[in-house]
């Protein structure tokens, strides 16, 4: 009924019916479609001039922003910037980190992204790992195992465009607890099998893919788990804690910027596409036919209703694909079991990003009585 008042009302303002279907299936594409999913963070920046330690970048938004941040260029141009030294009406200085692949010059244009690590976590950070396959229901998924001392394991699901490189920042302190850990690859990953319909569904399949992760780390000993997602990652986090088999051994959850509100998020998928108005409306009406998502059940899902371990959310109060609104509902909602981290001009799934202390600091406080 919903597909069809708002097809007749588009086609009215849009076009024919067969343009109608054209247009809510391309404006869906970037939400069902893992690959079209990849996201660009920000508009490109210029560099204006380097010194000893320090870059300076033309003013904006991008540049602007608090804590540590990759700035990517060309095919593998990468480095990593934090604290802002100085800034004003024509410039921003940065300390610059490390500049590890490339050459970064003035006149460069370079584009900020959360990817301050890249590689494997032995390349990137000098953890030795293994890697490993879990068994799914479509194939065997690929996945990092670090190893730990604790019985409790943390299972690792990055977000719909991203990769396991997600997951890098948070292994550090995970070691430093004495966990071990399972990065998972899921379902339409590099190296895992595909969606037998080549799409992504927001949780609504691929948490069996994280439930076939739980059951390797019980059956290689480990006592319970924890699962920790990031943004649709974390929705999927969030379906397999309600409907696993095994949920009884999941002691907690981490969401970093979980998709809550579906519909909203869609929108702002087919918006960032470049569709508005009643064609957003239709690319969020696509995403939902495409990808078979229950609203009533998803719904549900994200009230907390059948939640019943402890589950920290972390989110930023702007974040522009999943409204903080609905992170606060889930809070006020089951307050006995959810707790709600806000952080302030935290980009989506980009939150350790923006303040990487706090965060770690967060994380070790909350995954503190688990071990």
């Amino acid at each position: 009924m919903r597909w069809g008042i708002a097809a007749t009302v588009a086609a009215a303002v849009i076009g024919t019916g067969a343009a109608v279907l054209v247009i809510g299936r391309r404006a869906s594409e970037g939400m069902v479609n893992p690959v079209a999913a990849a996201r660009e963070r920000t508009g490109p920046v210029l560099v204006q001039s380097l010194g000893a330690g320090r870059v300076t970048f033309t003013p904006g938004p991008a540049s602007e922003r608090p804590g540590r941040w990759a700035v990517e260029w060309g095919e593998d141009g990468h480095a990593v910037v934090e604290d802002v030294l100085h800034r004003d009406g024509s410039g921003v200085t940065r300390r610059l980190v490390r500049a590890d692949r490339g050459t970064l010059a003035p006149g460069t244009e370079v584009r900020f992204t959360p990817r301050v690590y890249l590689g494997d976590p032995a390349r990137a950070l000098g953890l030795p790992f293994t890697e490993t396959a879990v068994e799914g229901e479509l194939g065997a998924l690929p996945a990092w195992r670090l190893d730990g001392v604790r019985g409790t394991w943390v299972i690792l699901v990055h977000g719909l465009g991203d990769d396991r490189q997600q997951a890098l920042p948070v292994l550090p302190e995970l070691q430093r607890l004495g966990l071990p850990v399972l990065v998972l690859g899921y379902r339409g990953d590099p190296g895992a099998p595909a969606s037998p319909d080549g799409l992504g569904h927001f949780g609504e399949t691929e948490w069996r893919d994280v439930e076939a992760a739980v059951r390797l780390a019980l059956e290689s000993g480990a006592g319970r788990v924890v699962l920790y997602g990031w943004s649709v990652g974390a929705t999927i986090a969030l379906q397999t804690a309600v409907r696993s088999t095994w949920a009884s051994s999941i002691a907690s959850l981490v969401l970093d910027s979980p998709v809550l509100d579906w519909p909203a998020t869609a929108r702002k998928g087919a918006a960032r596409a470049g569709f508005r108005g009643a064609a957003a409306e239709l690319g969020a009406l696509a995403a939902e036919g495409r990808t078979g998502v229950d609203l009533a059940d998803f719904a549900r899902l994200a009230e907390g209703t059948d939640l019943r371990m402890p589950t920290l959310v972390l989110h930023g109060p702007d974040d522009p694909v999943a409204p903080f609104r609905a992170a606060e509902r889930l809070a006020a909602h089951r307050p006995d079991v959810v707790s709600l981290q806000a952080f302030p001009g935290g980009d989506h799934a980009a939150l350790w990003n923006t303040a990487p202390e706090r965060y770690t600091e967060t994380l070790r406080r909350w995954l503190t009585p688990f071990l």
